[in-house]
C-alpha cells in the first residue's frame, strides 16, 4: 500500500532533491518500495546486488540507503561496512530490510553501521516514516558539521581505549575527514599512531592538571609542503577527546577566507593578496588576470564583506585569519 498525500504530509520536513538508494535482489520488493517512494516525491535509485549498490552510491551519493541484509554474493552487512568506511558515504543513514529478527542478526546490522531496521514483509508507510526521521537527523548533524567547517574548525572526537593502546574517531566533520585522509591516508574512524601517541601524552598531562601542547604534522600534500596543527579542546560527556585541526599554509588561508566569507575561489585569492598589500596590477600578474578582472572580483568581495575599501576588507580578513589561529 502506498502512502496517501495526507499521510506523507505528516512526515518530517524533507526536500525535493532527497535521493534514496534501494538495494534488494528481489524485484517485487524493489517495485513495491520504488512505487511508494516515487509517489511520496523522492528520487529513487535501485540496485540488485552489493557490488552495484556501491557503484550507485559512488556515482550519486544518496541521502539514505534501504538495504536488504541477505543477498547472494556480497551481503548487506558487507555493503554497509564498505559504505561506512568511505569518506564520502560514511554519513549516510542505512536502514536494513530483513526477515531475520534473531538477536544476532539485529546486532550484526547495527554493528555494520545500520541506523535502523525494518522486517519483511515490508510495510511502505513504516519505511517512509523511519526513513524520513533518520534523514532529518542526518541532515541536522551534517548542517552542524558544515557550520564548524565553514569557520575553519575541522573537528574530531576520538575515543581512546582504557589501556590507551588504541583509538577510534567516533565523530568527524567533513573537513576533518578530508584532512585526515590527505595527511595520514586513513579511512574514516582510524586514528594514526602519531596522533594516538600525542593523545596519550595529553591525557597524562591532563590527569596531572598540566596544560598540553598542540601537535604539528608536516606533510607534502598536493606537491606543497603543508602543516596540520591539532589542538585539544576538552573531554566530552562520553569521555572522548574533542580536538580541532587547522592547516598552516597559503592554500589553507585562502580556503579559510573562501568558507568564512562565502567567496568564490578567485575572490578568496584576490582578498588574500590584498591582505598581502598587492595592487590590482600585481594581483593580476600573480593570478594571470587583467587588473579590470581583479577589480571586478574585489567589488564582489566588498559586497560580501559589507565594506567599501580594500583597507577595510583586509582588516576584516586579518581578524578572521587570526581568530582561526587561536
Amino acid at each position: 500500500m502506498t502512502p496517501r498525500p495526507s499521510d506523507t504530509a505528516r512526515l518530517p520536513d524533507r526536500t525535493a532533491s532527497d535521493l534514496v538508494l534501494i538495494v534488494d535482489d528481489v524485484p517485487d520488493n524493489l517495485s513495491l518500495l520504488h512505487d511508494a517512494l516515487d509517489e511520496a516525491g523522492y528520487t529513487v535509485l535501485v540496485a540488485t546486488s552489493g557490488e552495484t549498490a556501491l557503484q550507485r552510491a559512488a556515482q550519486a551519493v544518496p541521502d539514505v540507503v534501504l538495504l536488504d541484509a541477505v543477498m547472494p554474493g556480497m551481503d548487506g552487512f558487507e555493503v554497509a561496512r564498505r559504505l561506512k568506511a568511505g569518506p564520502d558515504t560514511a554519513h549516510i543513514p542505512i536502514i536494513f530490510m530483513t526477515g531475520l529478527t534473531d538477536t544476532e542478526h539485529v546486532v550484526a546490522a547495527f554493528g555494520a553501521g545500520g541506523a535502523d531496521y525494518v522486517t519483511k514483509p515490508i510495510r511502505p508507510q513504516e519505511v517512509l516514516a523511519r526513513m524520513a526521521a533518520h534523514m532529518q537527523a542526518a541532515r541536522q548533524a551534517r548542517q552542524a558539521r558544515n557550520a564548524l567547517d565553514a569557520f575553519g574548525h575541522a573537528t574530531m572526537a576520538v575515543h581512546v581505549s582504557n589501556d590507551k593502546q588504541s583509538g577510534k574517531a567516533v565523530w568527524q566533520t567533513p573537513l576533518a575527514r578530508q584532512l585526515m585522509h590527505a595527511y595520514f591516508a586513513v579511512d574514516p574512524g582510524q586514528v594514526p599512531a602519531e596522533l594516538l601517541q600525542w593523545l596519550r601524552e595529553q591525557s597524562s598531562l591532563a590527569d596531572e592538571g598540566r596544560e598540553g601542547k598542540p601537535l604539528t604534522v608536516t606533510r607534502l600534500v598536493s606537491q606543497q609542503r603543508r602543516q596540520l596543527v591539532f589542538s585539544l579542546q576538552e573531554r566530552t560527556s562520553d569521555d572522548d577527546w574533542l580536538m580541532v585541526m587547522r592547516e598552516v599554509s597559503d592554500a589553507a588561508v585562502v580556503d579559510a577566507l573562501l568558507q568564512a566569507f562565502k567567496l568564490t575561489m578567485k575572490e578568496a585569492e584576490v582578498l588574500y593578496w590584498v591582505v598581502k598589500g598587492k595592487t590590482n596590477r600585481d594581483i593580476g600578474d600573480i593570478l594571470g588576470s587583467s587588473p579590470a578582472t581583479v577589480k571586478k572580483h574585489l567589488e564582489h568581495v566588498f559586497e560580501k564583506l559589507g565594506v567599501e575599501t580594500r583597507n577595510a576588507a583586509a582588516s576584516l580578513a586579518i581578524k578572521k585569519v587570526r581568530s582561526l589561529s587561536v
